[in-house]
């Protein structure tokens, strides 16, 4: 078998218009003769095999080429004026009338047989590429319209693609059936809805080499988070057999967040991953030809159960994809391969990611919250950051799409891009399969429509006509509530703010929401808790990871289902803790992310999975086995430990030394040392690296002892919440009113004790924060802290700009 990358290919003289060029003679400035996808396959074979960029050669046809295809006529109209006057007067709202109008269309076009020319050249073409091959050569034959992949015009998927095609007759076949679907319902739809006319786009047929991913694997990547335009990761999802399940939305594939600046540094940048379900993969058939090429088969479970790339295959994805935007100089959209065969992976083509790198930076920004909860009915990948909510629509069939009306909830299967015209009428979509690259969450995104992708079931629980809600407002995480709920719509400011005299920083619980809370202004994380991290990215208790297999039968299976695609349940415990570390650190990177141990109480430990068995009944939680005296208790050491070796990979391994330890609720000075001496046997030396101890202030006998803390950390940050109820005798969990009434962080005794701290550390040149609720519910209350010297506060994203505002005097 001959190169896959660029087979060389001579070019046949032109005595008239060009019909047929090679992939390595084209460049970008190429796409109004061969399309943006042709263009760009070209351009990069061209400039950037030599940065290790791997491209399967072919050749394409250009846009002459299909204009004179349809200046064909046989005595009568052409093929192009016949076309023209069926479109004439087309509702394209009307989706019976816009079905029928397309399938006479394309009718017509595959009927018309190829200029003889134009025959013979592809013909030429063909010959060249196979020349010198041993084996059987096959081929994907795509479609790249000359208005496609611009980067204010997602096309991506309108047209048809063929894989595994082989010989030159079913080749020819394949191309015609390609210049057809330049005339596919949803392609007809968009080009009106875009403003385009449908003569002024052209078609260019694509034969490319095929990677063998059918053996291996494939997926698509973007050089922006595709949620919240975070520039600074590159998005890999993946899956087994060829690309199209994944970019059809035909399966749940694998998710990969890649940190480019830690990928520029060389070290192990790979800052989350997911595991999807990967349940069908598409492979190659022995008839090799247009339409009956390709079968979908089963996965088995062992390989559903782990991820379908490596890390280091998803380093150097991540690499490619970097290489692509730095030359395109824009955030980027790309399909890969791993072919089976060589183990080698591809670059199958790029385009102008054409979402998010289009939206405008506006001075504010709408934030979609719920005010309630209510029963989650389903869940899966969340697809933009809104809410909608409406009566079900359930569709199996393509037939059934009239169907749906304005404010419905549309639920399916799955959806292909030729539903775009009834996609743009819901108030939200629910799939039962597909990933956050698949086409129908491409054309979500760009509609604007919140949709929930990947559920699995919820064409079975979502019942037609039912009301639901749809939030993807809560992280990755998409889910699809009972009933109406109620829906708070904020404007967040991200304009120029004033300067004020104290650092705002933010509290970052939820890892899944940090990229998009990055952008709100900040100077880094004040609070981000590990306890939310195990919560909600890991669900079970840390001793029942530890004590695995030797546990009963309920609890180890619960533990398996968790844990799949990791080394071990510990491995995934550490992995996972690890991920939500550093998807926030890297969100902020290079502003300090001051991550505080697990703070869980023994009431909140026990909600975990398996937590029933391992805590103890307190009657004051509040005031129990919590903070330092937990880590040094030996009965969480292990537990603690693995918590360490999380906080060590993100910081040696992953690169990020912007994240520093936070110790919450050490109660004496021996704990103090205690607790600095378990860290450094745990590989965790305060200066180390640069590493900083930072110490929970939230006990009084921290602020009355303040000097002598201060021996064993570089500052404080004050929990102004415990704080407040240990120094008032209050229980904050009590829930008596009577006693709400009274906890206020100004009472004077709080404020003795909260100022002791602050004069401690100023005057040791040490840290000194607050992370409570205080200075966002009573702007005298941060005026106060101002005036005393408080270097930081940590806020909840939602209160930054009104807080800051206040803290100017505005």
């Amino acid at each position: 078998m001959t190169n896959l990358s660029v087979a060389a290919l001579k070019e046949p003289d032109q005595t008239a218009r060009t019909y047929v060029a090679s992939f390595e003679t084209l460049r970008m400035t190429d796409v109004e003769s061969v399309g943006g996808k042709n263009a760009s396959l070209g351009e990069m074979i061209s400039q950037l095999a030599g940065a290790g960029v791997r491209v399967p050669g072919g050749f394409a046809t250009t846009a002459d080429a299909f204009r004179d295809f349809l200046d064909h006529s046989e005595g009568g109209p052409s093929l192009g004026e016949r076309i023209a006057t069926r479109l004439e007067n087309l509702d394209i709202d009307d989706v019976r009338s816009l079905a029928v109008a397309g399938a006479e269309i394309r009718q017509w076009i595959v009927a018309t047989p190829f200029q003889p020319r134009l025959e013979q050249e592809i013909r030429e073409f063909y010959e060249r590429l196979v020349a010198g091959s041993e084996t059987e050569v096959s081929f994907a034959v795509r479609s790249s319209a000359t208005a496609e992949d611009l980067p204010d015009a997602s096309f991506a998927g309108q047209q048809e693609s063929f894989l595994n095609v082989v010989g030159i007759d079913n080749v020819l076949e394949a191309m015609k059936h390609v210049f057809a679907s330049l005339y596919n319902d949803r392609a007809i739809s968009y080009r009106v809805h875009k403003g385009f006319t449908h003569a002024e786009v052209a078609l260019s047929a694509g034969v490319q080499r095929m990677v063998r991913s059918d053996t291996g694997a494939a997926g698509v990547m973007f050089t922006i988070d595709t949620e919240s335009g975070f520039k600074d990761v590159v998005f890999v999802t993946s899956s087994y057999g060829l690309g199209e399940t994944v970019v059809q939305g035909a399966v749940n594939p694998d998710e990969f967040y890649v940190h480019k600046p830690m990928l520029a540094q060389g070290k192990s940048p790979v800052i989350r991953r997911n595991i999807g379900s990967k349940l069908i993969k598409m492979e190659f058939t022995a008839e090799a030809k247009a339409g009956r090429s390709v079968k979908t088969v089963d996965v088995p479970i062992e390989m559903r159960n782990r991820y379908s790339l490596t890390d280091s295959e998803v380093v150097e994805l991540a690499k490619y994809a970097v290489i692509i935007e730095n030359h395109y100089g824009r955030p980027m959209d790309i399909e890969w391969g791993k072919d089976g065969r060589d183990g080698k992976l591809y670059i199958l083509q790029a385009r102008p990611e054409t979402v998010k790198s289009q939206q405008k930076a506006s001075d504010s920004q709408q934030r979609f919250s719920l005010k309630g909860s209510g029963t989650v009915l389903t869940h899966g990948r969340a697809i933009g950051q809104k809410i909608g909510a409406g009566p079900v629509r359930v569709i199996t069939d393509p037939s059934e799409m009239e169907r749906v009306q304005p404010g419905d909830v549309l639920v399916a299967d799955m959806t292909d891009p030729n539903w775009e015209p009834v996609m743009k009428r819901a108030s939200a979509i629910v799939t039962n399969r597909g990933g956050r690259t698949c086409h129908a969450a491409i054309i979500a995104r760009e509609l604007g429509v919140p949709a929930v992708v990947g559920c699995g079931d919820a064409t079975e629980v979502l019942k037609d006509g039912t009301f639901v809600t749809v939030s993807c407002a809560e992280g990755d995480e998409g889910k699809i509530y009972d009933g109406l709920l109620e829906t708070e719509i904020t404007e967040v400011s991200r304009g120029e703010l004033p300067p004020i005299p104290t650092k705002i920083m933010l509290n970052v619980g939820n890892p899944q929401l940090a990229f998009d809370f990055q952008s709100v202004p900040n100077n880094g994380v004040g609070l981000a808790r590990l306890e939310f991290i195990i919560n909600n990215n890991i669900g079970v208790h840390p001793k029942a990871i530890l004590e695995y297999p030797n546990i009963d039968a309920d609890l180890k299976k619960a533990v398996e289902s968790v844990a799949r695609g990791h080394a071990s349940p510990r491995a995934f415990y550490v992995d996972k803790l690890a991920e939500g570390i550093a998807t926030i650190a890297s969100a902020f990177w290079p502003k300090p992310v001051i991550v505080r141990m697990s703070d869980f109480k023994s009431n909140e430990y026990k909600k975990l999975i398996g937590g029933s068995r391992y805590e103890p009944d307190e009657e004051n939680p509040m005031l129990g086995f919590r903070g330092a005296a937990r880590y040094l208790a030996e009965d969480f050491a292990e537990a603690f430990e693995m918590e360490c070796a999380a906080m060590k990979r993100v910081r040696n391994e992953m690169g990020l030394t912007n994240v520093e330890i936070m110790i919450p609720f050490v109660r004496t000075l021996g704990q103090a040392e205690q607790v600095v001496e378990l860290l450094a046997k745990n590989g965790l030396r305060r200066g180390e690296n640069g590493l900083r101890l930072i110490m929970m202030c939230e006990v009084p006998s921290n602020a009355i002892l303040a000097d002598r803390f201060l021996e064993f950390f570089d500052g404080f940050s004050i929990g102004s919440n415990d704080l407040t109820q240990l120094t008032l005798g209050l229980d904050r969990d009590s829930g008596m009113e009577l006693l709400a009434k009274d906890f206020d962080e100004r009472d004077p005794a709080v404020k003795a004790l909260l100022s002791m701290a602050i004069k401690a550390c100023r005057a040791q040149g040490k840290y000194i924060g607050i992370c409570g609720q205080g200075p966002s519910d009573h702007p005298d209350f941060a005026q106060w802290l101002v005036g005393e010297g408080i270097e930081s506060m940590s806020l909840n994203p939602d209160s930054v700009i009104e807080t800051w505002q206040k803290l100017a005097g505005k």
